[in-house]
C-alpha cells in the first residue's frame, strides 16, 4: 500500500485511465458487486457508489501469489454463492449490554439499521449518533466531505463496500465536546442463508473533542445455520481532528462459519491522540486491515491487539502506520494465542519518511502456540528514511513452558488450571488497556473459557 497517496475518494479520472478491456476481470467479484450495488440511492452518494463500482470491475479478489495475501487463502470464499443480507428478527436479549452507563447505541442487523434496538438519548449538545437516513438537517453535506475519503479507498474489498453503501453508522463529535460514556456500535449477523452484509461506519471527532467507541461484530444466526457460511465486509473510517482524542475498541466474535474482512482507516490531524484495541475471536477466516495516516505533527497513536483462535480458524492482521510529519509517537503491541490447527498472521508496517524527523515508534508482536499443529506467520516492518528517529520492532513465538507449568503444579495447581493461568496472564496485558471496565470483565471471562 502506498501510504503517501492522497486520501481522496475514487476519482472519475482514475477510472477513465483504465482500459475498457480490463472490465469485469473477475467474474465472481462482479457477481458480488451486482448483488450489493443493486439498490439505487440519490445524488452524491450514488455518484460515490458508481465510481467505486467502476473500480471494482477493474479489480480481482486477491490470491496467495500476492505478497499482502500470501498467507491468507480466499479460495474457499469463492465457493459460496452469497445473497444480500436482509433485516432479520433479533431480540434485545441478543445484544451485548450497554457498556458503562452508555446511552448511545446503534444496532445493524445484516447491515440494515434496527431503530427498535438502538438507543440515542441524552447526548451532549451537538453530538450526532445516527444512521445516514436519520441525520439532522445540514449534516448530509458535512458527511459528504468525509465518507469514502480515507486512505486506501482503492483496496478491492473497501471499494466493494463503498459500491454497496445504502446506510452507515455516523458518529459526529463537535468541536471541544467531551462524550463521557462510550458510543456502542453493534453489527449482528442473523438468519439462515449464506448472506453478505457490508457494515459501514463514519466517525468524525472535531478539534478538541473526545469520545470512546466500542464496535462489535457478533453472530446470532442460531445452531440450525451453523454450517451455512456468511460474509461480513466491514469498513470504518475515523477522522481525528486537531487536538482531539478517540479511544476505539473493536471486537470481532463472528460465528466459526464466517468470512470476516474488515478495514479501519484512521486519519489523524496534528496533536491528535488515537488508541485502538482490537480483539479477534471468531470467524472461519478473518482479516483486519488497520491503516493510520498522520496528516500533522506530534500525533500519538496506540495500537493494541489480541487474537485468540482455535480449531482450523485463520486470523490475519495487517496494519500500516504512516508517520509523515515530525514528532509523531506510535506504540503497537499485538498478541496471538493459537490452538488446534489454527493459523495466525501478523504483518505490521511503520513508514517514517524523511520529513518525519524525531519520530518515536515501537512495534512488537508476541505469539503463543498451544499445540504442535498451530501456526503463526509474523512480519513486523519498519521503512525509515528519516535520520533522526527512535524506532524499534520485534516478534516472538513461544509455547507454554513445561517448567512454568511444573512450578505452578508444585504450588498445588493442577495442570489444566496452570495452563489456563498462563494463558490468562498472556492475554490480560492487552485486555487491561481497554478503557471500559465492564468490557474488560466480559473479555476476561472469554479468555478463561478458551
Amino acid at each position: 500500500m502506498n501510504m503517501q497517496v492522497s486520501p481522496s475518494a475514487i476519482a472519475n479520472s482514475d477510472i477513465v485511465k483504465l482500459s475498457s478491456t480490463l472490465l469485469d476481470r473477475d467474474v465472481y467479484l462482479t457477481g458480488l458487486l451486482d448483488k450489493v450495488s443493486s439498490n439505487q440511492t440519490e445524488g452524491w452518494l450514488q455518484e460515490v457508489k458508481e465510481r467505486a463500482a467502476s473500480w471494482v470491475r477493474h479489480s480481482v479478489i486477491p490470491n496467495t501469489r500476492e505478497e499482502e495475501w500470501r498467507f491468507t487463502d480466499l479460495s474457499a470464499l469463492r465457493q459460496v454463492e452469497f445473497q444480500v443480507g436482509t433485516q432479520s428478527t433479533v431480540s434485545g436479549d441478543d445484544i451485548p449490554p450497554l457498556p458503562e452507563a452508555s446511552n448511545s447505541r446503534l444496532v445493524f442487523v445484516n447491515g440494515v439499521y434496527a431503530p427498535e434496538l438502538s438507543v440515542t438519548t441524552d447526548l451532549p449538545n451537538g453530538v450526532i449518533v445516527s444512521n445516514l437516513a436519520g441525520l439532522p438537517e445540514g449534516y448530509t453535506e458535512k458527511v459528504q466531505q468525509y465518507l469514502a475519503q480515507s486512505e486506501g479507498a482503492l483496496e478491492v474489498f473497501t471499494a466493494l463496500n463503498t459500491a454497496g453503501i445504502n446506510d452507515a453508522a455516523v458518529v459526529w463529535i463537535p468541536k471541544n465536546v467531551v462524550v463521557e460514556t462510550p458510543v456502542h456500535l453493534v453489527f449482528i449477523a442473523a438468519g439462515k442463508q449464506s448472506t453478505i452484509s457490508q457494515p459501514r461506519c463514519l466517525v468524525v471527532g472535531e478539534t478538541g473533542s473526545q469520545v470512546s467507541l466500542v464496535e462489535e461484530y457478533i453472530n446470532r444466526r442460531g445452531a440450525e445455520s451453523a454450517e451455512e457460511p456468511y460474509f461480513t465486509n466491514a469498513v470504518t473510517e475515523i477522522f481525528v481532528g486537531e487536538n482531539a482524542q478517540v479511544n476505539h475498541t473493536r471486537i470481532e466474535s463472528e460465528g466459526v462459519e464466517a468470512f470476516h474482512i474488515g478495514k479501519t482507516a484512521v486519519t489523524q490531524a496534528r496533536y491528535s491522540r488515537y488508541s485502538c484495541h482490537v480483539i479477534t475471536l471468531g470467524g472461519n477466516l478473518s482479516r483486519h486491515n488497520l491503516e493510520i495516516l498522520q496528516t500533522g505533527e506530534q500525533t500519538e497513536t496506540t495500537l493494541n491487539g489480541l487474537t485468540m483462535i482455535d480449531g482450523k480458524q485463520v486470523a490475519d492482521t495487517h496494519s500500516a502506520i504512516a508517520l509523515n510529519h515530525p514528532y509523531g509517537t506510535s506504540r503497537q503491541l499485538h498478541k496471538c494465542i493459537v490452538g488446534g490447527k489454527a493459523h495466525g498472521v501478523f504483518n505490521g508496517k511503520v513508514f517514517v519518511p524523511k520529513p518525519a524527523q524525531l519520530t518515536d515508534a515501537g512495534q512488537l508482536n508476541r505469539n503463543l502456540l498451544l499445540s504442535p499443529q498451530a501456526r503463526v506467520d509474523t512480519k513486523p516492518q519498519l521503512e525509515i528514511t528519516a535520520d533522526n528517529v527512535k524506532c524499534a520492532h520485534g516478534a516472538t513465538v513461544s509455547q507454554l513452558e513445561d517448567d512454568e507449568i511444573f512450578y505452578l503444579q508444585s504450588r498445588g495447581i493442577d495442570e489444566d488450571n496452570a495452563r489456563n493461568l498462563l494463558i490468562h496472564a498472556f492475554a490480560v496485558e492487552i485486555i487491561n488497556h481497554i478503557p471500559v471496565p465492564s468490557l474488560r470483565e466480559r473479555l476476561i471471562q472469554t479468555v478463561n473459557q478458551f
